[in-house]
C-alpha cells in the first residue's frame, strides 16, 4: 500500500458516539488540492453537504481539509448550519486555511442536534496528531454500522512518472446512492485540472457508487469527493488521462462493491448483469429494480432459485422490453429462456446459491445494446434487527 504523496491524516474520539471509539476524522493536504464532488440527490439534505457544495463551488474546486464526524448525522436539527459553519472555521484556523477550502462531512442518526464544542475542543489535538500514515485509522473512525473499514488503492505508472490512489469509504444501510448513508473520500497525487477531474467523477460514479444498492434508501449526507493534490509533480499528458480515469475508477468500483458486500445484515454479495436493453440507463434501471426487490433478495437469502422474482422485478422497472425474448442465468445456470421455466436441477443450483457470492444474468435478445453491473446484498432478519433498533 503506497498513499498518495502530501496527504496527512488524524483521527479521534471527540465524545459524539455513545461509545468510546474514534468518532472524528481529519483529512488534511499540504497543497490545497483539485477536488471534484457529488452530494446527495435526497431533497432533504444534511447541512455539511449543502455548506461542502458551497464551499466547493466558491473555492473554485479547491481543498485543503475534510473534517468528518461519526454517530451524527448533522441533519434536521435546529443548529445544523452553525454547526457545519463554525467546524470549518475552527479548522480554518488551526491550518491557517481559507474557510470555504473546509469541507465538513457527518454520518449517523438523523434529528439530533449536534454539540458544536465536542468537534472544535478536539480539532487542536487533530491537527497536532496529523501523519501521512494515519489513513487506515481514518478509515475506521468515519464508520458507523460497518462491520469493516473500506479502503483500496492503485497506482499508475506514466511517462513522467508514478502516481498513487486511495481511496476510503464507508456504508452499511441507507445505501442507494444517487449523486448511504454514503460518505467516500478518493486521493490522488497526480497533477489533474479541476475541468477533466469533474469529468472523472461524474463518469466514474455512474460505474461505481451510482451501481449499488442495499436498501434503496438514499441517505441524506451522501457525499463523494476527489481530491488531487499534485503532490508527486506529475501531470498525466492528455493521452494518459483515461489511464489515470480507468485507475481512479476501479478504486471507486471496488469501495462501491465493498459497501454492498458489508450491507447490514447482509450474507450475500449479489452482482446483476443486464443486457440487451434499450439503452445503457434503461439496463441500470432494470438492474436497480431487481436489485431494490425485497422478494428477490430474500429468495437469495434462502438460496431459493425463484427467478420468476427476477424477470417480475425487471418488468416492473419502466424499461421496454419482450419478456418473450429474456433469458435469465443464476450461477451460470440457465432458469429462464426466452421468458419461461429452462429445466434446471433445483437441488444443485441451490447449492450453488449458498455461496457468499452470488450471480444473477439477465439478457434480452434483439438489437438493444444497453448493458449495466449492479451490486447489492441479500436481505436478512439481521436487517431488521440492526434498523429495529438504531437509535436505542
Amino acid at each position: 500500500m503506497n498513499l498518495p504523496l502530501g496527504f496527512a491524516y488524524a483521527t479521534t474520539y471527540a465524545g459524539i458516539r455513545a461509545v468510546e471509539k474514534d468518532d472524528l476524522a481529519l483529512i488534511v493536504t499540504g497543497l490545497p488540492a483539485t477536488a471534484a464532488g457529488v452530494f446527495t440527490q435526497n431533497r432533504v439534505q444534511a447541512a455539511p453537504v449543502r455548506l461542502g457544495r458551497r464551499h466547493l463551488h466558491s473555492s473554485k474546486g479547491l481543498i485543503g481539509a475534510v473534517v468528518i464526524n461519526a454517530g451524527n448525522a448533522n441533519c434536521a436539527t435546529r443548529t445544523g448550519d452553525a454547526v457545519a459553519l463554525t467546524t470549518c472555521k475552527s479548522a480554518a484556523k488551526l491550518l491557517r486555511l481559507p474557510v470555504n477550502q473546509v469541507v465538513p462531512s457527518s454520518t449517523g442518526v438523523i434529528g439530533v442536534e449536534l454539540d458544536v464544542r465536542k468537534i472544535t475542543d478536539a480539532l487542536p489535538r487533530l491537527v497536532a496528531g496529523l501523519n501521512p500514515d494515519g489513513f487506515e485509522q481514518a478509515s475506521r473512525a468515519i464508520m458507523t454500522t460497518d462491520l469493516v473499514p473500506k479502503t483500496a488503492f492503485a497506482e499508475v505508472k506514466l511517462r513522467r512518472g508514478t502516481v498513487r490512489i486511495a481511496g476510503m469509504t464507508k456504508g452499511s444501510g441507507m445505501i442507494q446512492p444517487l449523486m448511504a448513508t454514503t460518505l467516500g473520500y478518493v486521493m490522488t497525487d497526480a497533477n489533474i485540472p479541476a475541468a477533466p477531474l469533474r469529468a472523472m467523477l461524474k463518469r466514474g460514479v455512474e460505474r461505481s457508487y451510482n451501481r449499488i444498492s442495499v436498501d434503496g434508501d438514499t441517505s441524506t449526507n451522501d457525499t463523494l469527493l476527489l481530491l488531487a493534490n499534485g503532490a508527486s509533480g506529475v501531470r498525466p499528458d492528455p493521452k494518459e488521462m483515461p489511464m489515470m480515469e480507468a485507475a481512479i475508477t476501479d478504486v471507486m468500483e471496488s469501495l462501491a462493491q465493498q459497501i454492498a458486500r458489508d450491507g447490514e445484515g447482509a450474507t450475500k454479495f449479489i452482482t446483476i448483469t443486464i443486457t440487451g436493453a434499450p439503452s445503457n440507463e434503461g439496463a441500470a434501471k432494470m438492474a436497480r429494480a431487481i436489485a431494490n426487490s425485497p422478494l428477490v433478495k430474500t429468495a437469495i437469502a434462502g438460496s431459493d432459485p425463484n427467478w420468476g422474482r427476477i424477470l417480475s422485478a425487471a418488468g416492473n422497472a419502466g424499461v421496454a422490453f419482450d419478456p418473450a425474448r429474456t433469458d435469465i442465468h443464476m450461477q451460470g445456470v440457465a432458469v429462464c429462456k426466452s421468458g419461461l421455466a429452462a429445466p434446471f436441477s433445483e437441488q444443485e443450483l441451490k447449492k450453488k446459491l449458498d455461496a457468499p457470492d452470488c450471480d444473477i444474468r439477465v439478457a434480452v435478445k434483439g438489437k438493444g445494446k444497453g448493458e449495466a453491473r449492479f451490486w447489492t446484498c441479500d436481505l436478512t432478519e439481521g436487517y431488521i434487527r440492526i434498523n429495529a433498533s438504531y437509535r436505542t
